[in-house]
């Protein structure tokens, strides 16, 4: 008896799942002349998804989108189709001859690649929107109630490894609705063995692209079962043996707590990428200017590498940019998140001024939403709002009513610009760029569509303003991901999401009485 499939998620029945679950008990989870994405007659939601979807040998077509592919080398179409085999693209054109193949009728509607999330903590599903009006840390007006003490210190050491599935379980779900197709879970919950393979297990069961982000167990003690980094090998090899799956792992390794060069050491033993949040807070430049010189860690001889990941990189020296830029390490922003929990301001200008680009990520949902719209509309918004205003601090000469763009100011972003960070360069920041991230054939088909008739979309004039500046989830109808359709006129597939909430209730209720806070719905910071 499977608990998923009773709860309406079918799953594939492996030894190692029914092993998993016993000793878990973990709880389920015609425009084509115009140079323009123009729009078309809404059909896409018509009929059932294609059938055995992502199987070896089946095919469909999605047919008549205005396809926008994030790849150079395939380009743009006003009206064009993607033909997927199994798990990948096949062409990308317009008229694709398909034969039999089944037909996803995309009519006034966008295609594209699935967003790519390079941070999210996941475990805090049940935790959303109570740290609302937090900062970081303690120790000014609205720290009262703070991300470091309360859900690091006081909330994430009572989750059982039935929580850490749930909430796992419940935010991927939530962000696959949402067209983030990969994601990488950094979930600081890995105070036992149990309890990572209930986060490993609940990315597996989502179904969508992940990597599992294996980072400590958050608080200040720990009990005897706690085998964090050293059980990044069993990890690893009971989960993460194929070199060709969904789930793939990454190292985590924080530079504030001590004996972080360990963590690192291990995910260059196994041939991960090693990960780190990399703020102003902290204490950390130091820590990480020593790193850039070559001389971190407790050995006094670790440095930085193009294995690495860094989440923020906030307030870091210039010494030390220069580092990341020219080992070529990867650089994940959250600028939502950056600017209102007082990491420090995001470094978009930063990275511009060394010709680099980062990756786009979600962080928390205590304080914000993971939607990915939103990500780019921010990340957009805050860079141009800091190249207008050092413009216009120029002065106006007289008679100018607009003053010159002086050099060295960068050009605002462009919508087409964060659509690249939230896609091609996640999957660069991953290590999944031959895999996904644009619709390149031969690539695997991580597939959005977007319906471009709706409310707050038409009449479509551009492609990339529609998607960055207008749309949100409800603009999401379908997702695929490996081939596999996900979510199909607007719903996800076999997930019976009014249960699955009520767990998710039911763990949120467990988390505050464990943890000896009270629940109010109205409280103030």
């Amino acid at each position: 008896m499977c608990k998923l499939c009773d709860e309406g998620i079918p799953q594939s029945h492996s030894g190692s799942r029914r092993d998993f679950l016993k000793a878990t008990a973990a709880t389920g989870v015609a425009a084509a002349s115009l140079n323009l994405f123009a729009a078309r007659p809404a059909a896409a939601a018509v009929g059932d998804p294609p059938a055995d979807s992502g199987r070896p040998g089946r095919r469909y077509v999605i047919r008549g989108g205005s396809v926008m592919s994030l790849d150079p080398n395939v380009g743009d179409f006003p009206q064009a189709d993607v033909l997927v085999e199994g798990k990948k693209i096949l062409k990308v054109g317009p008229n694709l001859s398909a034969g039999s193949a089944d037909v996803i009728d995309a009519s006034g509607r966008i295609v594209m690649p699935g967003f790519i999330d390079t941070h999210h903590h996941q475990f805090e599903t049940a935790l959303r929107s109570f740290l609302a009006d937090g900062l970081l840390l303690p120790g000014t007006p609205g720290g009262d109630i703070n991300y470091y003490q309360y859900i690091l210190l006081t909330f994430a050491p009572v989750y059982r490894p039935q929580d850490v599935y749930i909430n796992e379980l419940f935010g991927g779900l939530s962000q696959l609705d949402d067209g983030v197709t990969t994601v990488h879970d950094i979930s600081q919950i890995h105070h036992s063995p149990a309890h990572s393979d209930a986060a490993i297990q609940a990315l597996m069961d989502t179904g969508r692209r992940a990597a599992f982000g294996y980072f400590e167990g958050a608080g200040l003690t720990h009990g005897p079962d706690y085998k964090y980094p050293e059980d990044a090998f069993r990890i690893k090899k009971q989960w993460f043996s194929s070199s060709d799956q969904l789930v793939t792992m990454i190292m985590g390794g924080e530079i504030y707590l001590t004996g972080y060069e360990r963590a690192w050491q291990i995910g260059r033993q196994l041939g991960l990428q090693v990960a780190a949040h990399i703020l102003s807070p902290f204490g950390m430049r130091p820590t990480f200017d020593a790193l850039a010189q070559g001389q971190g860690g407790d050995s006094g001889t670790l440095g930085i590498g193009s294995d690495n990941l860094f989440v923020h990189m906030t307030g870091m020296s210039d010494a030390a940019w220069q580092k990341v830029k020219d080992l070529g390490a990867q650089v994940s922003l959250a600028v939502p998140i950056e600017m209102n929990m007082r990491h420090g301001m995001p470094p978009v200008l930063k990275m511009e001024s060394l010709n680099i680009e980062p990756s786009l990520s979600s962080d928390v949902e205590v304080t914000l939403l993971a939607d990915f719209f939103y990500q780019m509309r921010a990340t957009m918004n805050v860079q141009r709002a800091l190249v207008n205003q050092m413009i216009l601090d120029t002065g106006f000469a007289s008679g100018n009513w607009w003053p010159a763009q002086p050099p060295g100011v960068p050009n605002p972003l462009t919508t087409r610009d964060v659509l690249r960070y939230a896609t091609v360069n996640g999957a660069k920041g991953l290590r999944l760029d031959r895999k996904t991230g644009s619709l390149t054939p031969g690539k695997e088909a991580d597939i959005i569509i977007l319906d471009a008739t709706a409310i707050n979309v038409a009449p479509l004039n551009q492609v990339p303003g529609a998607v960055v500046s207008l749309m949100d989830r409800t603009n999401v109808e379908t997702v695929i991901v490996a081939g596999k359709v996900r979510k199909w006129k607007g719903k996800l597939l076999d997930v019976d999401l009014p249960h699955l909430r009520q767990q998710l209730e039911a763990s949120r209720d467990y988390i505050f009485a464990a943890a000896g806070i009270p629940q109010d719905l109205f409280r103030s910071n």
